[in-house]
């Protein structure tokens, strides 16, 4: 992924040395239109107790760059509860995004990313779109939005909205396909994550052929998603089984960790909804990715105002934390 800008590093110091009170790493990424300084975070991680240590600006996308700006602030901190807390306000308060990671997770092998779709890798839910193209697009979409915030089981949703979808016709999906509205950075992404050779993976409850859509325009690995069940050029309404709810997406990633031979601490979940919160939980790296309310408050390490480059700035070395 070409980057615009070096690294910008300033020290307190003229000449780096060992940083050996590092523990945590914060991540400022400030989308195109918010307004927020560095100094700003600093104080309020001074005011929570941390060391500021370095600060550095971090390189960005040059097809990114005129749309955000990042940077890194290395902290020593004894009270990161109280300091994640003061950091989420600061965020909320001036739509930036803001994560505090400890010095081994950043530092982490990370091997595998999987991605939710829906909502996720696509700004749209596809069952909505397509009962929109049945005229039970308002039904569908309260009983998604219902289910994504954790309010409703998700297999029972999913049996009801899919009934609900009978007699549409299959090119419906075609179309949709052809026309889906991908999340702002997911290129650069996918291209960088590839570059590091991470495996990359969709775990949708969502329908295969969009997911398939997806694999092929942007070079995922594997993909796990429900079958849509077509019959005389018609969907039928009727669920295949497994349903790929919250237990089957986390089964999911077990299996394909121990397939790559990686444990599930190499491992990174984003996902927006209720049903991704098993497999961000079992992650090494659980990110919450434009998330309902019920998952960023579940969720230590969140993207909220930026795109989906933004999981790449969370990814960092042990040459961070030390004299180089």
């Amino acid at each position: 992924m070409p980057l615009s800008g070096d690294s910008d590093i300033s020290s307190p110091a003229k000449q780096r040395a060992p940083v050996v009170n590092a523990t945590h790493m914060i991540v400022l990424m400030v989308p195109q239109g918010a307004v927020v300084e560095v100094d700003q975070v600093a104080d309020v991680a001074q005011a929570a107790g941390a060391e500021v240590i370095e600060t550095r600006t971090v390189p960005v996308p040059v097809t990114l760059s005129d749309r955000r700006t990042v940077h890194n602030l290395l902290v020593g901190s004894a009270d990161t509860e109280g300091l994640s807390s003061r950091l989420r306000d600061l965020s909320d308060q001036y739509g930036v995004d803001i994560a505090l990671q400890p010095r081994a997770a950043r530092c982490r092998p990370y091997r595998l990313a999987v991605f939710d779709m829906d909502s996720t890798l696509i700004d749209c839910e596809v069952i909505d779109e397509l009962a929109a193209r049945a005229d039970v697009g308002e039904e569908v979409a309260e009983i998604t939005a219902q289910a994504m915030r954790g309010e409703l089981d998700f297999d029972e949703s999913y049996r009801t909205r899919l009934a609900l979808l009978e007699g549409l016709d299959a090119r419906a999906v075609d179309e949709l396909a052809d026309r889906l509205p991908v999340k702002e950075g997911l290129r650069e992404m996918t291209t960088t994550l590839k570059a590091q050779g991470m495996t990359l993976a969709i775990f949708s409850g969502g329908f295969m052929p969009i997911a398939e859509r997806l694999q092929a325009d942007y070079g995922f690995d594997e993909v796990v998603a429900n079958t849509l069940e077509i019959a005389s050029g018609k969907v039928t309404g009727r669920v295949v089984q497994p349903i790929v709810n919250r237990e089957h997406k986390a089964a999911a990633l077990q299996a394909l960790a121990t397939r790559l031979g990686i444990g599930v601490d190499a491992c990174i979940a984003v996902g927006d909804g209720a049903n991704d919160l098993d497999m961000m939980a079992m992650a090494g790296l659980g990110v919450a990715f434009h998330a309902k309310p019920a998952v960023r408050a579940a969720s230590p390490v969140e993207v909220t105002h930026c795109g989906l480059d933004g999981v790449c700035y969370l990814l960092g070395s042990e040459g961070e934390f030390t004299d180089t």
